[in-house]
């Protein structure tokens, strides 16, 4: 999806994010503010609070992790529906570049802040229970209501008018985040 077509979010919260958007362009219009919105993928990396029922990276790290150190009172991490849900993940420093460049920004405008390369779930625990050496199965609990089965943002707009990239591909950036939780949780030594 790039900027061109007109956002339809299927949830009260992408509701919220796109009211923000038309605020922004009636006080440009009315007031000669110029603006800019920042449209992230599904951001991710350390300090990503993974005790929430968002942030998959961040939760799937955090219980694969203590479950393969022996730590049964962790929750076993559950994929929700079939695992097959696609999203954009995006590396936070990559985020935080483009944060930085959009406030230099001269213009108005919205822009993707994404890799524009799609991942299901399912390859998302792949790519995680090798990182963390988490040997158990593939657990599936119900769908979440109202979870849109693919989301894939094309970022080329940011990079022609902000100067922005993605820089960090998924699987550097999966492990980065992997080796800030091992250290947070203490888990540091060599596997």
């Amino acid at each position: 999806m790039d900027e061109s077509r007109c956002p339809d979010p299927l949830a009260p919260y992408g509701v919220s994010k796109l009211a923000c958007e038309h605020y922004l362009r009636v006080f440009a219009r009315e007031a000669g503010l110029s603006y800019v919105s920042l449209r992230y993928g599904n951001v991710y990396g350390p300090r990503q609070d993974p005790h929430g029922e968002a942030g998959v990276v961040a939760i799937f790290t955090t219980r694969m992790l203590a479950r393969a150190a022996g730590d049964v009172t962790v929750p076993e991490p559950v994929i929700n529906g079939d695992g097959y849900y696609v999203r954009d993940y995006v590396y936070v420093d990559d985020v935080v570049r483009a944060n930085l460049l959009a406030a230099r920004y001269p213009d108005s405008g919205s822009f993707h802040v994404a890799t524009g390369v799609g991942t299901d779930v399912n390859q998302l625990w792949e790519l995680l229970a090798e990182l963390t050496g988490y040997r158990g199965p593939a657990r599936h609990g119900p769908p979440r209501a109202g979870d849109v089965r693919r989301i894939v943002l094309d970022p080329r707009q940011a990079g022609r008018e902000l100067g922005w990239a993605p820089e960090i591909a998924l699987a550097e950036g999966l492990s980065r985040t992997v080796a800030w939780f091992r250290r947070r949780l203490g888990l540091d030594i060599q596997r």
